[in-house]
Formats: structure tokens, sequence, C-alpha cells
């Protein structure tokens, strides 16, 4: 049978990563998952409870494409809240989770082998679908000293791009833009008729000051967000993204033939979820406790170079002075201590072998047992 060259794309290693954890996990052993970036906890209970209710009484058939109209006005409702931003539902489109929004986005802006920047260390995703679009991945080498996001001067080296794709607070770094910065980057792209992609998927899960939306600056952009991280709903599969009018029309064909509808049963949950304020902080004040654990301990045990985790829920860390086998180092640590972590070669194809990922999205116990088996293993290496 024949088989596209389009679907020669590297695995999601921090997949594979969890699938060997799970391996162990059947042998009886006990493992402290650090390696995907899944809050720990459930949809909050009033999603589950708005869900239950819907359930006995509608029969969750096909929504509308661009997503049920209560919760594209809620979804709005959230941009003035949180942002001071007057948003028209109208602009709102729900999707089976953020990937469905990137693909959506990538195919209703650039044409076939047209090139679209996005900085690395990244999330893995971008590169691959952007691939398997026939489209290509430029990967811009983020540097420390602007905390692992692109610059201007990263973007204006580049030659022939048709967009750019920025995530603020961003996965593995967990390092946010502030708005000079954004502004820079966007107002670049503007001129250079570059299309401005931003990923907002950890806002709300924020350390040093807040996270800035790109609908803050400009409506010409694509904004794409999800209710898996601050809401805790990652295998719900809903997400929505925000487009400037003149796109609503070709976004919504292309969804109305690549997926239908988002699954109404998750857009049901969604709406509850928007409403479970107390609940939603509750899981972040544990984010926020893990945080500071893994910030005390991790440079105890030699993890000192690592990126300023401003959001989300992740520390990227260098382990050079250990090894120059990140995937090896992590397959390591899972068999002698029984903690899962990702190797960077999933964020970063050139430098990653160099880098690991450690997620602290589970409960503060699991958090802090698993900084103890790493300080163990650690000092078996001293």
């Amino acid at each position: 049978m024949r088989i596209s060259s389009r679907g020669a794309v590297d695995p999601f290693i921090v997949m594979d990563v969890m699938e060997a954890a799970q391996k162990e996990e059947a042998k009886g052993r006990s493992i402290i998952h650090m390696e995907v970036g899944q809050p720990g906890t459930a949809a909050p209970e009033a999603a589950r409870d708005l869900l239950s209710a819907e359930m006995a009484k509608d029969p969750m058939g096909y929504t509308v494409a661009l997503g049920r109209p209560d919760l594209r006005a809620r979804i709005a409702q959230l941009y003035k809240d949180w942002y001071g931003v007057s948003l028209s539902p109208d602009r709102i489109i729900v999707t089976a989770g953020s990937s469905a929004a990137f693909t959506l986005a990538f195919t209703t802006l650039f044409d076939a082998t047209e090139r679209v920047a996005i900085g690395e260390p990244g999330y893995p995703s971008y590169r691959n679908i952007l691939k398997a679009l026939s489209l290509e991945p430029v990967g811009i080498q983020t540097q420390a000293e602007n905390r692992f996001q692109p610059s201007l001067e990263d973007i204006q080296a580049e030659r022939d791009l048709a967009g750019l794709l920025v995530a603020s607070p961003a996965n593995p770094s967990g390092t946010m833009l502030d708005k000079p910065a954004l502004k820079q980057l966007m107002d670049h792209c503007a001129a250079q008729n570059i299309a401005f992609i931003s990923d907002e998927i950890y806002h709300g899960i924020q350390y040093e000051g807040r996270a800035v939306s790109a609908l803050e600056i400009s409506d010409d952009v694509f904004v794409i967000n999800s209710f898996s991280k601050y809401f805790s709903m990652t295998g719900w599969r809903i997400g929505w993204m925000v487009v400037p009018q003149t796109h609503v029309r070709a976004v919504e064909r292309l969804a109305q033939n690549m997926f239908i509808c988002a699954p109404h049963a998750a857009q049901v949950a969604a709406l509850g979820a928007m409403d479970a304020e107390a609940e939603l902080t509750e899981n972040f004040a544990v984010y926020a406790e893990n945080r500071r654990l893994m910030l005390e301990e991790l440079p105890k045990m030699g993890f000192d170079q690592i990126a300023p985790p401003d959001g989300a829920f992740y520390v990227y860390a260098d382990i050079t002075r250990w090894s120059d086998d990140s995937a090896a180092f992590c397959a390591e640590i899972l068999a002698d201590a029984g903690v899962s972590v990702t190797p960077g070669l999933d964020f970063d194809p050139k430098r990653g072998h160099q880098t690991i990922r450690f997620s602290y999205a589970r409960s503060a116990a699991d958090i802090r047992e698993g900084l103890d088996r790493l300080a163990a293993f650690m000092a078996k290496r001293a």
C-alpha cells in the first residue's frame, strides 16, 4: 500500500515516554509522572454537573461547525474579564482541542511549501503538523538571554516567511513575552505581510505578572487557546481560536469538512468549566506550590541552568554536566528512580540532546515524592 511522505513526521516523544512509564506501572512499579503536561485534576465539578444535566435532556447531536453560540459568547466574556478586550462571539471558533485549531489555522493561512517560523525549543506538534500539511517549519534557535523566545532580530534574519507562531507562556520553557516584545514581533509581521499566530493555551497559569493576549495589541491575528490546561480538561479535546472577521467563513468551511464540529458533550462541559472559578483557583495554588518546590529543590541537585518558568507548569533544564544524550538520561531516571521525564529532543531537534523537561502539573504529594527520588538518583551520580 502507498504511504505519503507527509506521514513521515517525527514521533511525539513525550507520548512514547508516557507509554514506557505505563509499561513500568503495568509491572507493578510506582512511577511519578513528570513527563506529560497534563493536570492531575479532573474537569471541574461544575463542568461534569452541567454535562450530566444536559445529557438527560439532549441527544448531543451535531452542533454548528463554529460551536455552540452560548459557549462562544461565554468565551468572548472571558476576554473582557481577563484582558479588557471587547470581542464579538462571531470571531470565535470552537475546536476539537488546540490541535484541531492549529490544523485549521495552518490550512487557512498558508499554501503548500510556504515557510512558517516557530521558536525552538517549542511544542513539537507545531513542526510536525506543518510538515504533514506540506509546509516548511523554520526553527528559530532562541537564546537564554531572550528567555527562549523569538526576538525581532531572529525574525528579521529570516527571509520569505509566510507566518510566525509564538507561545507565551511557552512549552517547554514556561517563559512569557511582555507586551512591548510581543508588539514588536506583531508590528514586524504586519509590515511584512507575515501571518501571526499566538498560542495562548497556558493563559491563566502565570506566576510572574499577567500573560498578555495578542488581541490586546491587534485584531489581525489568529489566537489559539484550549480548555486542556487552566480548565483541566485535556482528554475532553476542546479548544477554541479567535480569528479576524475576514477569515471566519474560510475557517468555517474547512471546519465543516474536516471535523463537522467539536465534540458536543465537551462543549457543554467547557461551558460549565468557565464558571468554576473557586475550583480552578485551588488548582492554580497547587501549581504555584509545585513550582516553588521545583525551583527550590532542583538547583540543590545540580539542575541550576533552567529557563525562568513565568507560567505553565514546566521546568526546562540543562543536563550537559552529566550527559549529551537526553533520551538515554531520561531512560536512566525512569529505570533507576521511577520518575518519568521528557528529553529535550522533543522540543529542539538540534540542541535537545542537552536538555530535559520536568512537568509539575500533578499533585503536590507526587511532586514531593518525585523530587525525593530524583535527589537520591542524582546523589549517586555526584
